[in-house]
């Protein structure tokens, strides 16, 4: 019996090629469980979906013999199977092996160390502080009383820095001794749940200092809710970035936070009903508006969330182009949430957001959903809005705004 291949592991970033000499798909892992990023020739990329656990060797060889016209495959097919499980894109006990090893080097650090220094930002202090400066993030003269929240966009910094800019420059030294709740898109996180950690985010700045007994305290309230030492904080970047601009803007490394990563809330747009109508969900959201009730005015959330993807990138057949065309449009129904938001409207903001399934793609709502459940008297104003060409074909939209209590 021919033998089965095994299965493309299917939470993998897989796009066109970004390098116009290596034409194909580019494949990446997240997670980083491997640090391999492989592009694969547009011929054997036709052969990737092959690898679903249900077609065999003898299946690929007989594709490839058709794309290619040669009679004799079984060299290309070894290497490509081999290249794609020594890479650990496989489901494969190689890959198994690898996932566990990183998640348990990560459940047992006693710090979340920088993810995306470097790639993202400047990876020494003084560096990372003049480029912030460049960037504009210096607080603002007499800075901002009553400040309840702030979201900022979650996009890489060289890209989104004027509407981290904007949103940043509203915090100023005066809000060191509060504590800031970190509400961060988890992109691959577990639907309806929410990962959290109790160890410290390490930035070149330092390490900002997690508050354990709130984490714990979300954790006893609403346990089937949440995920703790999730992984997913070992690798991603909405949360980190927040960090590095927080620590900035406070003149201080030294701060006290909650970091939460908020997993996709997938049951509500399949459904149309509120994320609540999960009961885990109430409860962790009801956990969250308890903790910010006693906290009071000592409280600011922190929002790392972007907005529409729209594109190839993204799965659209046209190529987008940012506030041209259809673009328009776009920036008409995200200005719509953003004003629902800005109300503090949690419903009037489900209501444009779950139709289509959410044919924007906000992978902020969920952390924007939580805060609107969660957060009591606000109100926001839109500081700055953005549409942002990811790449040639691709947009992202973001947004730097500000809330202020009201009661």
């Amino acid at each position: 019996m021919a033998q089965l291949l095994p299965s493309l592991r299917r939470e993998l970033d897989i796009m066109p090629s970004p390098v116009p000499d290596r034409p194909g798909v580019l494949i990446r892992d997240p997670f980083h469980y491997s640090d391999a990023i492989v592009i694969i020739p547009p011929l054997l990329a036709q052969a990737l979906t092959l690898f679903d656990g249900e077609h065999t060797e003898l299946d690929l060889r007989a594709l490839l013999t058709r794309l290619t016209g040669a009679l004799e495959t079984s060299e290309i097919v070894r290497n490509l199977i081999q290249a794609l499980d020594q890479n650990g894109f496989l489901e494969s006990e190689r890959f198994f092996e690898m996932r566990d090893r990183k998640q348990r080097a990560f459940a047992e650090a006693e710090s979340r160390l920088p993810a995306h220094a470097e790639s993202g930002y400047p990876a020494e202090a003084e560096a990372l502080r003049i480029k912030l400066k460049e960037y504009g993030a210096d607080p603002e003269a007499g800075g901002t009383d009553s400040l309840a929240a702030l979201a900022a966009p979650h996009v890489s910094p060289e890209g989104g820095f004027r509407s981290y800019a904007a949103a940043y420059r509203r915090l100023n030294p005066s809000y060191a001794d509060h504590t800031f709740v970190i509400l961060g898109t988890s992109h691959y996180g577990q639907p309806e749940k929410f990962g959290l950690t109790r160890k410290p985010y390490v930035t070149p700045f330092g390490a900002l200092q997690t508050d354990r007994s709130l984490v714990d305290r979300l954790a006893a309230a609403a346990p089937d809710a949440v995920v703790m030492e999730d992984y997913c904080h070992a690798t991603e970047h909405s949360i980190e970035f927040q960090c590095i601009f927080l620590q900035y803007a406070l003149g201080t490394p030294d701060v006290k936070a909650v970091p939460i990563l908020c997993g996709p809330l997938v049951e509500s747009l399949l459904t149309g009903k509120t994320p609540e109508c999960n009961e885990n969900v109430r409860r962790f959201f009801e956990a969250l508006g308890e903790m910010a009730s006693q906290l009071g005015d000592k409280l600011v959330w922190v929002l790392g969330v972007d907005m529409a993807h729209i594109g190839r990138r993204y799965g659209d057949r046209y190529a987008a182009t940012a506030e041209q065309g259809p673009l328009a449009e776009v920036r008409a129904r995200d200005e719509q949430r953003l004003a629902r938001m800005c109300q503090g409207d949690a419903e009037g903001f489900f209501g444009l957001v779950h139709p289509n399934h959410d044919d924007l793609r906000w992978c902020g709502y969920s952390p924007i959903y939580t805060f609107l459940r969660a957060a009591e008297n606000v109100q926001g104003e839109v500081l700055r809005y953005e549409q942002w060409n990811i790449d040639q074909q691709s947009v992202v939209s973001f947004a730097g705004v500000e809330f202020r209590r009201t009661g």
